[in-house]
């Protein structure tokens, strides 16, 4: 007769129950991980909510005087007089703005601007390139010297530069000539260029070089192949900055440029304010429309600025 055997195969031992500890933590169990994630979430949004509001104040800081312009561009100096300048226009007002096209000429001194402001930056990058590639990739003498009198240059005051740059200007014949503007803010500017690239060009692998020069390309070949495409979005956030920062100078061309047909748009908004009455509504409304050139300038080239600012971060 056949007796039953014992089953070989142990009894499952059933698992383990979680402490009241661990239970309570939350770590225990498939969904531990995911609440932990979702408590560390919202840990951090508490955080980024107040990082978010403090950027929405900054934001509102930094608006508000442009908000301020526009309102006050198109109200009549009766609406400013009676409600003053944080009060709505009752209308749309355009006489400010035909009142300040017309008397400063607008068109000549736009013209003046966006002339001078693009040679600027043209020549003052290419300057930059090539004081930055001798003194970072040549082999100069004391380039660590040459960087640090670019930078004290640079930070040099425009009132300290202008006498001996306007006498310089008279003994060369450019006196009242648009082209003294544009050598002058072309050295300034170009000495923050050549801080710039050359510290940049300072870290240049030096086997990148050595392997060209092996390949028996020239100084030049060298320069405009291999540097310049490694530089060129630096560059191209130099030309960006070097345009607005000289479409904003006011001090140097204000003595150089004495006639009325030379004069950029700083100038002719400046002649606006007066010694005893001052339209502010027309003033407003030159604000806005020198305003409206580089803003424009600023939107086409939002996305080189942008490209510039990040190149080299990422490998």
């Amino acid at each position: 007769m056949a007796t039953k055997t014992s089953s070989a195969t142990p009894a499952a031992t059933p698992a383990a129950a979680p402490t009241p500890a661990a239970a309570a933590a939350g770590t225990v169990g498939p969904s531990a991980a995911p609440a932990r994630r979702r408590r560390d979430r919202n840990h951090r949004g508490i955080t980024r909510w107040i990082v978010l509001a403090g950027a929405m104040i900054v934001a509102v800081a930094m608006v508000a005087p442009f908000i301020l312009m526009v309102l006050n561009a198109f109200k009549s100096p009766a609406d400013y007089s009676a409600g003053g300048p944080l009060s709505l226009p009752r209308g749309l007002y355009l006489d400010g703005v035909i009142a300040f096209w017309e008397r400063v000429n607008f068109p000549v001194k736009l013209w003046n601007s966006l002339w001078t402001s693009t040679l600027v930056a043209i020549f003052a990058v290419l300057l930059s390139l090539l004081n930055a590639y001798a003194i970072g990739v040549g082999k100069v003498k004391g380039r660590l010297w040459l960087v640090a009198l670019f930078l004290m240059a640079n930070m040099l005051p425009q009132e300290v530069l202008i006498y001996p740059l306007f006498d310089m200007a008279r003994m060369v014949g450019l006196t009242d000539n648009p082209w003294s503007i544009v050598i002058i803010f072309t050295i300034v500017q170009s000495a923050f260029g050549t801080y710039l690239l050359a510290s940049v060009l300072g870290t240049f692998p030096p086997a990148l070089l050595e392997a060209a020069q092996l390949d028996g390309a020239t100084r030049w070949q060298i320069l405009w192949r291999i540097v310049y495409p490694v530089v060129r979005p630096t560059m191209s956030v130099l030309m960006i900055f070097f345009f607005i920062w000289t479409w904003n100078e006011f001090f140097i061309p204000l003595v150089m440029l004495t006639s009325n047909d030379n004069q950029t748009i700083p100038i002719a908004l400046s002649s606006l304010q007066g010694d005893r009455m001052l339209d502010v509504p027309t003033l407003n409304a030159g604000a806005l429309l020198s305003l409206l050139p580089t803003f424009i300038f600023f939107l086409i080239f939002q996305r080189t600025l942008t490209r510039g600012v990040t190149a080299g971060a990422v490998k």
